[in-house]
C-alpha cells in the first residue's frame, strides 16, 4: 500500500507535466523540449519564494515562470523562426544556467525547515479523516483543477483555434486566425502546468536541485502515450486528459516498483527507455495483431 500511495503522489504530481504536454504535443502538435528546463525552473521559483516565507505564493509564482518559459519558447518559434525542436533545445540550454542563478547560485535548496502548501495543509487538515494524506488531497485537488480548465477551455472559441491550429495551420491561417497568437497561448498555458508540477516536485521532497527536472520530458512523453494507448478510441477531451493522469500513475508505479526492488540508479533510465518503447509500439503492435496472426497461420498451413 505504501508502494501504491507513493506512486500516486508522485505519479499526480507527474501528471501535470502530462496534461501540459497534452496540451502542446497532443492539441497543438508542438514537440517542446523545454519541458526539463521549465519543470526545474518552476521548482526553483516554487523553493525560492517559500523560503522567502510565501509558501502559498509560490505556487502561482511558479505557474508565472513556466508560463514565460512557454512564451519565449513560442516567440522563438513563431515571430524568429527558429523550429520547434531546436527552440525547445536553446530555452533549455538557456534555463540551466538561469535556475542557478534564481537558486542563488548554489545547485541545491533544502526545504526541510521550510514552510510549504503542504505543511499548510497538515496544518488545516488535523483531526480530519484526510489527516494523514494530506499530500494527496493538495495534489489531487489542483490535478482537478486543471482537468476541469483544459476541459472547458478547450471547447472555447480560442480552445477550438488553438486545437484547429494543431490539426491544420494553413486551413487556421486562411480563416482570419493568427496561428502565431495560438501557438504562443497554448504554449504559454502547457509550461505554466510544467512549472507547478515542478513547485510541487520540490515541495514534496523538501529540496529543488537545479537536476531535478532531467529526463521530465521522457516521462511525461510516456505516461502520454500510455494513457492514449487505453483511451484511445475516445475523443472526449477531459476522458483524455484523465487518461493522461493515469498513464503518469502506472509509469510511476513501474519506476517506484523498480526503486523497491533494489535495482541500481543507474539502471532507471533505461527503465524509461524501455517504458517509452512499449508504449510507442503498443498502438501499432495491437493493429498489426490480427496480421501477425494471420500470417503466422497461413505459415503453419
Amino acid at each position: 500500500m505504501d508502494i501504491i500511495i507513493t506512486a500516486l503522489e508522485l505519479g499526480l504530481i507527474s501528471s501535470l507535466t502530462v496534461l501540459a504536454l497534452y496540451l502542446s504535443y497532443s492539441m497543438l502538435s508542438v514537440c517542446d523540449l523545454s519541458t526539463d528546463g521549465c519543470f526545474t525552473l518552476g521548482a526553483a521559483v516554487g523553493a525560492v519564494t517559500a523560503l522567502a516565507g510565501h509558501p502559498l505564493l509560490a505556487v502561482p509564482a511558479a505557474m508565472c515562470a513556466g508560463l514565460l518559459s512557454g512564451l519565449v519558447t513560442a516567440l522563438l518559434q513563431t515571430y524568429l523562426g527558429v523550429p520547434s525542436l531546436l527552440a525547445g533545445i536553446v530555452v533549455n540550454t538557456g534555463l540551466y544556467s538561469i535556475n542557478i542563478a534564481i537558486m542563488g547560485n548554489t545547485a541545491l535548496l533544502n526545504l526541510n525547515k521550510t514552510e510549504t502548501i503542504f505543511t499548510k495543509a497538515r496544518t488545516l487538515m488535523q483531526g480530519t479523516f484526510m489527516a494523514s494524506q494530506y499530500k494527496l488531497a493538495v495534489i489531487v485537488f489542483f490535478v482537478i483543477l486543471v482537468i476541469v480548465f483544459l476541459s472547458f477551455f478547450l471547447k472555447t472559441r480560442l480552445g477550438l483555434a488553438i486545437r484547429a491550429t494543431g490539426d491544420n495551420r494553413a486551413m487556421v491561417r486562411s480563416s482570419s486566425i493568427n496561428p502565431f497568437m495560438t501557438t504562443i497561448v497554448g504554449l504559454c498555458i502547457s509550461n505554466s502546468f510544467t512549472g507547478l508540477s515542478g513547485c510541487f516536485l520540490a515541495m514534496y521532497q523538501r529540496s529543488a536541485n537545479v537536476t531535478i527536472g532531467s529526463g521530465m520530458v521522457t516521462i511525461a512523453l510516456a505516461s502520454l502515450l500510455i494513457g492514449n494507448s487505453f483511451l484511445s478510441k475516445t475523443q472526449n477531451i477531459t476522458i483524455k486528459a484523465v487518461g493522461a493522469v493515469l498513464g503518469a500513475f502506472l509509469f510511476r508505479l513501474v519506476y517506484t516498483v523498480a526503486l523497491r526492488l533494489n535495482m541500481p540508479a543507474s539502471m532507471l533510465r533505461l527503465v524509461s527507455a524501455v517504458i517509452v518503447v512499449i508504449a510507442i509500439s503498443a498502438p501499432y503492435l495491437r493493429d498489426r495483431f490480427p496480421e501477425f496472426k494471420r500470417r503466422f497461420e497461413n505459415r503453419r498451413a
